[in-house]
């Protein structure tokens, strides 16, 4: 089956709730004067009153198998994966059930996008951008506006980029969207980053190390002072294993700070601060007040300068556990990445405790994947094939992942732990390491992709770039 078969344009998929759609067993292919064309295995007279009255539109119905109509259902109505009320504790209108139906899902993302003829709203699934809804140009700005006025922002404000953020509460649940508003050509791009609130459920052995990973990562952290680096591009999971990290370490004899933009999860017995660089409230300069608030550890968003570098390393020099993200390609170009920013290797050498690389990939469907055997052609041309690499598993799709051929995601590390031999490499200013990571069997992202293919965990195409 090819996955695109069931595919309904968002145009039609927006006519009709997800609950609707599984409820009444239907699926919208057309409208046409106004008259909504279902799919339905019942094409009975009294299934078609109901919707009229529910939808407020004339109906005609189209026989379709109930198989077909479950593989229409799922491959373009999903559905939360945990069930919630739908009781909110505010007024609902088209606006919050976008917010509240990308949160049931698991959407990380909600982008809201104009352009010349349409407008469109896109959820990002399991890092993937599938859209969801079409907006007409003349309801666009009201949503927008809505938006703006929800986070704070000044809606006769459209030549500039803003920032703010929402609190969305229900009867089951309460969560926070940070807000980034875009000029653009026709109009302005909003996109919505949900927060969650709580990150009990974050446990650092179910992130993905293997056992060996593990352990020297723990045994990094438990080190009592330096600095632990994690890199890797936005949407890799990078916050998520810090706050993993964190949540090992929090115990009542610690003080924990930490500064972050924005801050993406709470927990209980940690100090946490808002990135405000509108007034002054950076990086370094919160990192210099954190000195003299005799912190054990300290967390910093992100190292984006030279600036909020040396005030990492200065709080390493004097006692201090600090953990912080950086982006690089890989664990190793760490080094060099702060090397660039003008920090002396000698520095870095005496106070980096490990470098930690990671990505995000999709995990095929355990119901629905195929083996089937490896063709050079499916690699790229620089990648030489493994001898033991004879056969991948590839997606096919069905009702429970879908119709996508993935289900869930997994973080992949790599992981170099600053050993004697590394301090001399790094104050030699000697970073071809490759034959060190090869003799010390250090596993690297392209190792551990491998590993995922062999195991049929994830398919070539999903890593295909860390194979390059």
């Amino acid at each position: 089956m090819v996955l695109e078969d069931f595919k309904i344009p968002a145009n039609l998929t927006q006519l009709i709730s997800s609950e609707q759609a599984y409820q009444y067993m239907v699926v919208p292919i057309a409208l046409e004067n106004e008259t909504v064309i279902f799919k339905s295995n019942d094409t009975s007279n009294a299934l078609k009153i109901e919707l009229k009255i529910i939808l407020g539109r004339s109906i005609e119905l189209v026989h379709e198998s109930e198989d077909n109509i479950k593989k229409y259902l799922t491959t373009n109505f999903r559905t939360g994966r945990q069930t919630q009320s739908k009781e909110f504790s505010y007024s609902s209108d088209f606006l919050e059930q976008i917010l509240i139906t990308a949160k049931d899902i698991g959407s990380s993302d909600i982008h809201f996008e104009a352009y010349e003829n349409r407008c469109r709203v896109r959820f990002r699934l399991d890092g993937k951008l599938k859209e969801y809804f079409i907006i007409s140009n003349e309801d666009y700005p009201i949503i927008i506006n809505k938006l703006k006025i929800r986070a704070g922002l000044d809606i006769s404000e459209k030549r500039l980029p803003q920032d703010g953020r929402i609190t969305i509460v229900t009867a089951s649940d309460e969560f926070d969207i940070r807000v980034s508003s875009l000029p653009i050509l026709h109009g302005e791009k909003i996109v919505l980053r949900i927060l969650s609130k709580d990150a009990d459920h974050i446990q650092l052995h179910d992130l993905g190390f293997s056992k060996r990973e593990i352990l020297l990562y723990k045994e990094a952290v438990k080190r009592p002072n330096g600095i632990i680096l994690i890199s890797g591009p936005t949407g890799s999971g990078k916050t998520t294993t810090l706050y993993a990290t964190l949540k090992l370490l929090n115990n009542e004899d610690r003080n924990i700070l930490t500064i972050e933009d924005p801050i993406e999860y709470t927990l209980e017995g940690i100090n946490q601060v808002q990135l405000k660089e509108n007034i002054g409230l950076d990086f370094s300069s919160t990192l210099r007040t954190f000195l003299r608030q005799d912190p054990d550890v300290i967390m910093v968003g992100e190292i984006r300068d030279a600036n909020t570098a040396n005030m990492g390393i200065r709080a390493a020099l004097t006692g201090h556990l600090v953990l912080s993200t950086i982006h690089t390609n890989s664990a190793w170009a760490t080094i060099t990445r702060l090397i660039d920013m003008g920090i002396p290797p000698f520095l870095i050498a005496s106070t980096l405790n490990v470098s930690v690389a990671q990505r995000l990939v999709r995990k095929l469907c355990t119901y629905c994947k195929q083996k089937t055997s490896i063709s050079s052609e499916d690699f790229p041309s620089s990648f030489s094939i493994n001898k033991q690499l004879v056969d991948q598993c590839i997606p096919v799709g069905c009702d429970h992942c879908y119709h996508t051929g993935y289900y869930g995601r997994k973080a992949i590390y790599e992981i170099i732990p600053i050993t004697k031999e590394l301090v001399f490499y790094i104050k030699e200013n000697r970073l071809e390491i490759d034959q060190y990571i090869e003799e010390n069997s250090i596993p690297t992202l392209r190792d551990n992709a491998i590993k995922l293919i062999k195991e049929g965990i994830t398919s070539i195409e999903e890593v295909y770039s860390l194979l390059i």
